[in-house]
Order: C-alpha cells, then structure tokens, then sequence
C-alpha cells in the first residue's frame, strides 16, 4: 500500500486515487483544483449537475465552507463523525462551483478510515464520490474496481474492512431535517444522539 507521503504527492499533482472508507471505496482529489475534479466527473461519466461532497478533516473545515449552521450542528458532528454520515449545509463563497455545480447547498463527508483521514488532514479537503461509473451500484470489490479505474487512476490503496453499506445522507439546509439516503446510520440513532434534529 501506498504511504501517505505518496499519496499526498499524487493528490498535489493533481492525481486521482482509488481509497478506502469505512463504507465503500471512492475517488479521491484535490476539491480546489478545477482540472483534477473535472477529471474524476469524466472518469465516473457523472452528470456535471450532480454536486461532488468535500471530504474534511474536522468541524472548523465544515464550518469554514458553510453558512447558517444549525445549533446542534457540534453536537451532531461530535455524536457521529468521522463516520458513515453526509451532512448537507448551506454553502458560503468559499465553495467553488465545479463542487456544488452551483448550489446553494454542500455535502461535507468525515471518513474514519485511518489512511484516507490522515490524507485528508495533510491535503485539505478532497472530493471522494464512490469508486463505480455513475448510474451503477458504490465500490465495494477492490479487484472490480481495478478493472474499471487501473489505467485510468494515478495510484490506489486496498483494505478488505468495509463495511459495503454507503453513508447516511443528512440534508440540515433547511427548517426540517431531510434524510436523502438511509445508510449506515438510521433516523432513530441520530435522534437519540441529538433530539433537537426535526425531521
């Protein structure tokens, strides 16, 4: 396996990386540069309106390219992240527009994986959708997802500890909170940890 000094060389030049999280596998890049995240939309066929997530390191990241946070939005982090949940905020001007495709929203996404977070804390935010052409099912089999990225990705890291199930989807945007997928983490755990979410 690649060592994080590697792999950060690889994300600096603008590379594109197939990673482990704690759910499925993803491409990973640099979310400030324009090239390398157009590149990952061409690699995945992904429609340009569907928005990439920034991939953080901790709470000040979230905080620093959103706006109009919840309350609980501490409380929340500290109960479940780094983990299997997506939260949805409100983006400040700090979001480019090749991540949210114009939005007025963003994803922010705390892996836990010890490899990719520790990336993610030497890099800066890293875009990390699922490693799988778009339309089809998340990267979970390292050995499929190299026959479809090998000669198209800069450098890979395999782990066979997944748990194969996506992260929960958490749009906080808005009054109400929306789940956009049930993943990993359900609507009853997210209430016990933090009763003051209205869905």
């Amino acid at each position: 396996m690649l060592i994080i000094e590697q792999l950060n060389r690889i994300i600096e030049s603008g590379g594109v990386l197939v990673l482990p999280t704690e759910t499925v596998y993803g491409l990973f890049a640099k979310a400030l540069d324009e090239k390398t995240v157009n590149l990952v939309y061409d690699l995945k066929h992904r429609p340009r309106d569907k928005a990439m997530n920034l991939n953080v390191s901790d709470f000040n990241s979230v905080l620093a390219f959103s706006k109009e946070q919840p309350r609980y939005l501490k409380k929340l982090y500290q109960a479940f992240l780094p983990g299997p949940l997506t939260i949805i905020l409100k983006a400040n001007n700090r979001v480019p527009h090749w991540i949210n495709s114009g939005l007025p929203t963003v994803g922010f996404r705390v892996p836990s994986h010890p490899v990719t977070a520790a990336l993610i804390q030497k890099t800066g935010p890293l875009i990390g959708p699922s490693a799988n052409l778009s339309g089809t099912a998340s990267g979970k089999r390292f050995e499929c997802i190299l026959q479809e990225f090998e000669f198209k990705v800069t450098g890979y890291a395999d782990d066979a500890f997944l748990t194969g199930q996506d992260s929960t989807i958490l749009d906080l945007s808005s009054e109400h909170a929306v789940i956009l997928r049930q993943g990993a983490i359900t609507k009853e755990e997210l209430l016990v940890k933090v009763p003051e979410l209205h869905f």
